[in-house]
């Protein structure tokens, strides 16, 4: 079998063509990690999708069909999916990481996964998880065990899903991304039933949020984050789109505090997570920046406003400082 009839549908021309269905799209991506699609046809597909502006059903048939390959992670008892796919050279240190160490203190499982790239080593996550103590997991064994341990794990997308990450990886030969940034993001392998996403595009905020419900995910918040990342602006109201018991869910989340900094301060950009966790660096931005995000995630969690500021708090005021995996 082979992606023509796909493409037809997608680049027949003006008035004629269309977006896949969710079930073309589920039957394509089978093509594609089939090993039955030629690479120029996976190429094609992929940039008449992006051309057009990729629509909900087919981000959740792309989805659906990822889903089935990763579906040995499926047994983790996760409670918040944290995915991490931003690429770029403008973002800063990674503090987003913090808030998901306070949202595991609170006893909620994080698994957090991703792939960056195209990122200077200051906003590198692979590189600060060691010195923020949160462990890496390779297989669902060790993401059980870790969890268990620490309440709190990464996986990076080459040992979640290998072809999901060549798709991904094309970027680098066609010059341009392509929905499987959106559609990894999607992927929340555990079924976990809260997840926290940001987006460096606001019109993909709709995007998630729609295909989200279309696989029927319980509980997600989308914001326009730091470089892409699910990490707000203390400084600034954050527009919150996503879901909550499966409705759709919008609402703002108010500044926390007065400032005019950008988020990510190209002379402030060496601060280091370690170094605030620890107190060795005091920058109030960053506190507020990790007590903001985490938040937001503890109320995709289930809490309310009021509870979800107040624990967070409390959480940065109590913390471990020591870091040891």
């Amino acid at each position: 079998m082979s992606l023509a009839k796909f493409i037809r549908i997608l680049g027949r021309g003006p008035g004629r063509s269309r977006a896949l269905t969710r079930d073309e799209a589920r039957e394509a991506m089978n093509v594609i990690l089939n090993g039955e699609a030629a690479p120029e046809a996976v190429g094609a597909l992929l940039m008449l999708m992006r051309y057009r502006g990729e629509s909900a059903p087919e981000i959740a048939g792309f989805t659906d069909a990822l889903r089935i390959g990763a579906g040995e992670w499926n047994r983790l008892p996760v409670a918040l999916d944290w995915p991490s796919y931003a690429a770029g050279r403008t973002r800063g240190a990674p503090m987003f990481l913090l808030a998901a160490k306070l949202v595991a203190a609170a006893g909620y499982p994080v698994l957090l996964h991703g792939w960056n790239s195209h990122q200077n080593p200051v906003a590198s996550v692979r590189l600060a998880l060691s010195d923020l103590g949160i462990p890496e997991a390779r297989s669902p064994d060790a993401a059980n065990f870790l969890l268990s341990r620490h309440c709190i794990a990464y996986v990076p997308a080459d040992a979640l899903h290998a072809p999901a990450l060549e798709l991904l990886n094309l970027r680098d030969v066609l010059g341009l991304r392509s929905c499987l940034n959106t559609v990894l993001r999607m992927l929340n392998p555990t079924g976990a039933s809260a997840m926290v996403q940001g987006v460096f595009h606001p019109s993909y905020r709709d995007l998630q949020s729609d295909a989200a419900s279309l696989l029927k995910q319980p509980s997600l918040t989308v914001i326009k984050g730091g470089g892409g990342e699910f990490e707000r602006h203390p400084g600034k109201a954050v527009t919150l789109l996503g879901l909550r018991e499966g409705g759709r869910f919008e609402a703002v989340a108010e500044p926390l505090m007065q400032t005019t900094r950008r988020l990510h301060e190209p002379d402030l950009a060496a601060v280091e997570p370690a170094a605030i966790w620890d107190g060795t660096i005091h920058d109030t931005f960053a506190i507020e920046c990790v007590i903001g995000t985490a938040a937001l995630a503890l109320m995709t969690c289930g809490e309310d406003v009021e509870t979800a500021h107040k624990t967070a708090r409390a959480l940065w005021s109590s913390r471990d400082i020591r870091l040891a995996a």
